[in-house]
């Protein structure tokens, strides 16, 4: 509990911690000033001074205290729970909407953007009501009862026989979105400026494991009666229910995140016991509580915020976009302008795709980021992009010319451009670098991730459904040869050329000294 005083500390019973407001001229106010001064506040017997910039003062013990891993490694592996789920279906999603819905070739994108945009447009619309009852019952059960949520909704997609039962189950699994939010603010309570990079480095492999993961199962475990007949073949319940056996083993791993998390991780949420009437002009808070008072439209307008909010956005409309086409592209026919895969060749390459992005974030990633910087890593990323882009119709031209040299062409080809490709997913790790550092205070951070948050979740809930609806028509009307989406990404990607040249270079932190 702090108690500031206006004139002395004093330390009241039962209170350890005190805190003394410096005086401010009249003549130095205007509607910038702060309303509580710099304060010298007393943790026990340390006295630690705090300046404007927030609590640069504190950075040495910061500093020192170890990062907690056992209790990173379990978030990250409730992390990974997500993308698992989300990422499953894809393998084997076209071909459970074309048998459910007897629906055209040419029409399959369109329901199957449609089911991974309902589940994104769900989590937007719950997201802020599960960050409110974070904030109030704790980290812990509403991580806990997310877990148990996904997985029984991710159990239940597997036995939908229809489209509108695939669209509940789906947006079912959309409700319980408080892992978003939750692990991604644990992990922040648990490290330090100093362990903050290598905590969010394994926050973001392990979602990168989830995308190898889940792809990887997904289309391994779909219609195990027609795969492996010398198992499964004869089994009644796998030839009713052909998706069934993959839902229910990733709803199998949820469910043992769920427990580990229920058992083993610890709450992060400190919670101080209200504050006591003062007197003689005294104002009682909680330490752990206080904020900066900025709004969200003075964060908005701090220098460069705007700039790393829209980068981020572009970033993301270009990976949900090439997400949510590309298992439809390899899932349709060369004729059409696709790849004609099977499921399995599709979770195949999805899962190299996985592997690939994770072996770029933890090999290539830290020392391309030392040498050039966080700016540096997002602009070799967007003049990647266009180019990564571009494998995939040149892969179709390929199978289309249909020899026996084009077709082993393309299978030397189309792994190597996948795997080279993937390295533009640095850009996903480097703009959050870039966001924690244009932040104006360490104090906002969590409001300013939580607005990148809300448009990421916006962006995930209308750009699958726009994209492969444009891909669907681009099909239909063989505008191009099949290829017209990609000539629309190579535009956006682009855009993201120029636009990663505005962004604002990190701030220059104070040394503690200097702060002192």
């Amino acid at each position: 509990m702090v108690v500031l005083t206006r004139e002395t500390d004093r330390q009241h019973p039962g209170q350890t911690v005190t805190a003394r407001t410096g005086a401010i001229s009249s003549d130095d106010i205007d509607e910038t000033t702060a309303l509580l001064g710099p304060s010298k506040v007393t943790y026990g017997n340390e006295s630690l001074s705090e300046n404007q910039s927030g609590d640069s003062a504190t950075d040495a013990e910061d500093e020192e205290k170890p990062l907690p891993k056992t209790q990173i490694l379990l978030l990250c592996y409730a992390r990974m729970i997500e993308p698992l789920a989300f990422f499953s279906i894809f393998p084997y999603v076209s071909q459970m909407v074309q048998e459910n819905g007897g629906v055209e070739d040419t029409d399959i994108g369109f329901y199957s953007g449609l089911i991974e945009s309902l589940f994104s447009l769900t989590q937007a619309m719950v997201m802020i009501y599960w960050g409110r009852a974070a904030d109030r019952i704790g980290r812990k059960p509403v991580l806990v009862y997310s877990l148990f949520g996904v997985t029984l909704a991710t159990g239940l997609f597997g036995f939908a026989k229809s489209i509108p039962q695939m669209i509940l189950f789906r947006c079912l699994a959309g409700i319980f979105a408080g892992t978003i939010v939750t692990i991604r603010t644990m992990v922040a309570e648990h490290s330090t400026p100093k362990t903050q990079a290598r905590a969010f480095s394994w926050f973001a492999f392990s979602g990168n494991l989830g995308l190898f993961i889940g792809p990887l199962l997904g289309g391994a475990l779909a219609a195990p009666a027609t795969q492996y007949p010398g198992v499964f073949g004869g089994v009644k319940f796998f030839e009713d229910y052909p998706y069934a056996l993959s839902s229910l083993v990733v709803a199998l791993i949820g469910a043992t995140a769920a427990i580990t998390s229920a058992f083993f991780i610890q709450e992060t949420l400190k919670k101080e016991p209200a504050a006591p009437e003062n007197n003689g002009g005294e104002i009682a808070f909680d330490a752990p509580s206080r904020r900066d008072t900025l709004s969200t439209r003075q964060l908005l307008k701090s220098p460069g915020v705007g700039v790393v909010l829209y980068v981020y956005g572009h970033i993301m409309v270009l990976a949900f976009a090439y997400t949510a086409i590309i298992p439809v592209f390899w899932f349709t026919p060369v004729s059409l302008g696709g790849w004609g895969f099977t499921p399995l060749q599709i979770s195949l390459m999805m899962g190299l795709n996985g592997a690939a992005q994770a072996a770029w974030l933890l090999l290539v990633f830290p020392p391309l980021q030392h040498k050039v910087g966080t700016k540096g890593v997002i602009r070799l990323c967007a003049l990647g992009y266009p180019l990564f882009f571009l494998g995939s119709p040149i892969g179709n031209v390929l199978l289309r010319w249909g020899t026996e040299a084009s077709v082993n062409a393309f299978w030397v080809f189309a792994p190597i451009m996948l795997a080279m490709g993937s390295g533009v997913s640095m850009s996903f790790t480097a703009i959050q670098l870039s966001l924690n550092d244009i932040s104006p205070s360490p104090r906002v951070l969590g409001l300013l991730n939580a607005l990148a948050m809300t448009s990421v979740a916006s962006l995930r809930a209308f750009c699958p459904a726009l994209f492969t609806s444009l891909f669907a028509i681009g099909a239909r009307t063989q505008l191009a040869g099949g290829h017209a989406i990609w000539i629309l990404m190579l535009v956006l990607a682009s855009g993201l050329t120029v636009a990663a040249r505005y962004l604002p270079e990190p701030r220059q932190k104070p040394r503690n000294d200097e702060a002192r």
